[in-house]
């Protein structure tokens, strides 16, 4: 299926073609190297990407929904072309020179802006030209679909919204879906970088990382948005996993798109650093 997006006088959501609902999944993403280093993480990634056009219906739009872009209130990237943003320090040249040129859908932006209303009764916030695509966003999505040929929308987070609220945003996606919408957060189950040990294999992990990430594991399996949303509840054990807790939002907006009972499954189930947990899950 040929995206219709390839054309800017047609990126609207009523130029999208009939299409198989899409799935929604929540990644891992780890390590910025992971978008470049041939491992089981970007494997797994490449994996997931080939199964668009076989299993799945090629996605005629990505929404992404990153860690990486916090903001006040929530904001949609509306530009033709976002640019690649290398939102990390410390790493080789090679990772730095990565770029993903995936268009934009600015009228699609503002169609779904309208359609969905964030914390305080609110349209979405459209971005024109300040963010575009960071690494929690491309680092996933360039292994997945390489050829950066279908338009790529992403979504900021409202760090201080209430935890219901991001869960509010993700239940009005799941309707994009039926119009050919994939929908990808970005995050961490576990993140924890001040706990980081990279001298230990994937297969080894803190205990209260290991326990935080079955437990979340236990909520999506089941389908327990409200214990998902009230994690904090959980104490000690949360500020565990989640120092801060960006890297866990975007599993909130993943898993409210989905449908109750919606088959899924889950792959990557290790950790890197002892304290990041990658697990990933895909529903649909």
């Amino acid at each position: 299926m040929t995206s219709p997006f390839n054309s800017s006088s047609v990126n609207t959501l009523s130029s999208l073609t009939t299409s198989p609902r899409m799935p929604v999944m929540f990644l891992g993403h780890g390590s910025p190297m992971n978008a470049i280093e041939d491992n089981a993480f970007r494997q797994s990634w490449q994996a997931l990407g080939r199964e668009f056009g076989t299993t799945y219906a090629k996605p005629q739009l990505i929404l992404c929904i990153s860690a990486h872009w916090l903001t006040t209130g929530s904001w949609l990237t509306a530009m033709d072309h976002p640019k690649t943003i290398h939102d990390f320090g410390g790493f080789p040249k090679e990772l730095f020179a990565q770029n993903y040129p995936a268009p934009g859908a600015p009228l699609a932006a503002r169609e779904i802006s309208v359609s969905v209303s964030q914390h305080g009764n609110t349209p979405l916030g459209l971005d024109v030209g300040e963010w575009g695509l960071d690494h929690g966003s491309w680092g996933v999505l360039k292994p997945m679909f390489p050829l950066a040929d279908i338009p790529v929308l992403q979504l900021s987070m409202d760090y201080n919204a209430p935890m219901a609220a991001h869960v509010a945003i993700g239940e009005q996606l799941r309707a994009l879906r039926e119009r050919g919408v994939l929908i990808v957060g970005s995050g961490n189950l576990v993140h924890n970088l001040r706990a980081a040990r990279f001298d230990v294999p994937v297969a080894q992990a803190f205990d209260w990382a290991i326990e935080f990430d079955k437990w979340a594991g236990v909520q999506i399996e089941t389908g327990n948005i409200a214990a998902l949303q009230d994690f904090q509840q959980l104490g000690f054990l949360a500020q565990q996993a989640h120092p801060t807790f960006e890297h866990y939002l975007p599993v909130l907006y993943a898993a409210a798109a989905a449908y109750p009972d919606e088959k899924l499954r889950s792959f990557n189930t290790r950790f890197q650093g002892a304290s990041i947990s990658m697990r990933s899950v895909i529903w649909g």
